[in-house]
């Protein structure tokens, strides 16, 4: 499906959308308002420009419509591997997106993101999976890292990583896997302006009751003991 029916489809009251090199910046009307809309498309490997060009427009977001909704669109392949985006420092402007969507949640935008083709590695982790909910649809493709990069960084067998994938979501690509975890909260089965109508109120209602996700997995069996983990952290005494 292209990006023109996806957005006639979500937006059928309306949108204002542009696209400049591969990323998402606009405005569409819902049924409960306005709300910005911005992201990727054609599989963008998001390099220093393209996050500035997002952090930018979430930092004009909250300045000029307080409290308007964001709407991530997510299509992307990861990050740009370059050695000049290294040189550029491409870890920071990737923080520095990540940052402008936290700064946002803060001062009250809901925000929810939408797979609709690839979820890859940092191009996702930054903004797609940095939103109050993650949502994927039915056809998309969702991973942070392929197993044999993973087997390079962990140093673990590439066998012995699809051994465990077979039984684990945490070392497993796919949308049902990070639904799983909790990382996603849904997979929709085609674009639904009536879905994204419940997920924007879904969020309206859990805005400032912090990230659930965590807990989330854990009811859903995808992770085991991340939340154990962090409730002791938490509770430690300081000093021990």
């Amino acid at each position: 499906m292209s990006l023109n029916d996806i957005l006639d489809t979500l937006f059928p009251a309306g949108h204002a959308v542009a696209v400049a090199n591969r990323v998402i910046t606009g405005e569409a009307q819902t049924a409960q308002g306005p709300v910005a809309v911005l992201g990727t498309t054609d599989a963008a490997a998001i390099d220093h420009a393209m996050a500035l060009a997002l952090s930018g427009f979430v930092l004009d977001t909250v300045e000029q419509h307080p409290g308007r909704p964001l709407v991530f669109l997510v299509d992307t392949s990861g990050q740009a591997l370059s050695r000049s985006q290294e040189l550029l420092c491409l870890n920071g402007s990737l923080a520095h997106l990540a940052s402008c969507v936290d700064l946002a949640r803060r001062q009250g935008h809901p925000s929810l993101s939408l797979v609709t083709a690839n979820a890859v590695s940092g191009g996702f982790l930054s903004f797609g999976l940095m939103a109050d909910q993650a949502y994927a649809l039915a056809e998309a493709q969702v991973r942070v890292m392929d197993l044999r990069a993973m087997a390079r960084v962990t140093k673990i067998a590439h066998e012995r990583l699809v051994e465990l994938a077979g039984t684990s979501p945490i070392f497993a690509p796919g949308a049902e896997n990070y639904v799983q975890m909790g990382g996603i909260a849904a997979i929709w089965p085609a674009p639904s302006a009536a879905l994204l109508d419940e997920a924007l109120s879904a969020v309206r209602q859990e805005l400032g009751t912090g990230d659930q996700r965590q807990s989330v997995g854990l009811s859903r069996g995808g992770r085991q003991l991340a939340a154990g983990i962090t409730e002791r952290v938490l509770n430690a005494p300081l000093g021990a």
